[in-house]
């Protein structure tokens, strides 16, 4: 393969309903909507895609496979980017007290991705940066289906065979469809509608240990985005390179996916731990409770960004329930604390977070 060309996923950002909402409104107030949902949308991606650039209505962008190893880290991003569009556009319309047609009209608009994986070379002309080759042509070209004359769905995420195969995870309640393109021939698609997935988001209860209700919590500042700081502490591959863990193993996966309900069996040995993710909110927190010999601890890691997303401030906040009395459990936190050994765990990690960074730099 030639040096220059580029192997990785290829994602598109396309807001629905944006033709017809510009044909019947201001456009003054228009471009200011738009303007900011754009803004929303890039600012998800970038914290772990490049963008390659603004198509109107849409945000084109890629990410190389070697970059983005856990592909479900990708749907992870798809999801809260879809989350943070459909949160923006809501407050925004209720804060308004403008009553044009733009703004009137601003719940007609709506978000849908696609994803391909395949080669592509990053060209330039006069400073001017873009990607070329078929597998670029066939990401746009995904844009012109059937889907919503099939399903009704008017928000939602498809992926290409290939594009799926390589993200490793198939969701329940996926469309499977065909598509055909002059040139192109038939691709196979799989689509997710993502009405219910925000519901689903807006209605789990939070389950979030604050720094204040937590018996410990460690702060690291590590030198790489959340997304990237997100894997290290939960891809079992990872995982088991720091954590004091033989194997991580998946063992309950609702709808094939992790979030709340999932559950792992922690090895260590002959010892197994189990644990289950309590809340899931990628990129933001998680919270897992993980019990083993009649003691459980639940912990809330919080990635907070820093230096525009480039750096992650963790918060990892601890609570932990022995079956004993408040003042004996108080007096045995400490020394449980240093029998699992979670500093030197946690500093492991940081230094393989570190080293990464400056590999990739």
């Amino acid at each position: 393969m030639d040096t220059l060309t580029q192997h990785g996923y290829l994602v598109l950002a396309d807001i629905s309903g944006y033709t017809s909402y510009l044909a019947g409104v201001e456009l003054g107030h228009a471009h200011e909507i738009l303007t900011d949902l754009l803004e929303t949308i890039v600012n998800k991606f970038r914290s772990a895609l490049t963008i390659s650039k603004l198509e109107g209505d849409a945000v084109f962008a890629h990410v190389s496979e070697s970059k983005l190893p856990r592909g479900e880290t990708l749907l992870e991003l798809i999801e809260s980017t879809y989350a943070a569009f459909r949160d923006r556009r809501e407050a925004t319309h209720r804060r308004t007290t403008c009553t044009c047609a733009a703004c009137r009209a601003m719940p007609t608009l709506d978000l849908k991705f696609f994803v391909h994986h395949g080669d592509y070379i990053v060209q330039t002309v006069t400073d001017i940066k873009e990607l070329v080759g078929s597998d670029v042509n066939l990401a746009h070209r995904l844009m012109k289906n059937h889907i919503t004359e099939n399903t009704g769905w008017k928000a939602y995420a498809l992926f290409t065979a290939k594009g799926l195969e390589h993200i490793g995870v198939w969701p329940d309640g996926m469309h499977e469809q065909p598509e055909a393109y002059e040139h192109l021939g038939e691709v196979k698609t799989y689509s997710l509608d993502l009405h219910p997935r925000y519901e689903a988001l807006v209605d789990a209860r939070r389950n979030f240990i604050t720094q204040e209700q937590a018996d410990l919590v460690i702060t690291q500042d590590l030198p790489a985005p959340p997304h990237a700081v997100w894997d290290w502490i939960n891809d079992p591959r990872k995982r088991v390179l720091w954590d004091d863990l033989d194997e991580v193993k998946p063992i309950l996966r609702p709808g094939g996916r992790t979030g709340v309900g999932a559950r792992n069996h922690c090895i260590h040995g002959k010892e197994v731990a189990v644990e289950d993710v309590l809340d899931w909110r990628p990129f933001d927190y998680f919270t897992v409770k993980i019990c083993k010999r009649g003691v459980c601890a639940s912990r809330t890691c919080h990635f907070i960004p820093l230096d525009d997303g480039n750096r992650t401030r963790l918060h990892t906040n601890f609570i932990v329930e022995m079956p004993l009395p408040d003042w004996l459990a108080q007096r045995l936190m400490k020394p449980f604390f240093k029998m699992v050994k979670l500093h030197e765990t946690r500093n492991h990690m940081a230094r393989l977070v570190e080293e990464e960074a400056a590999a990739s730099a």
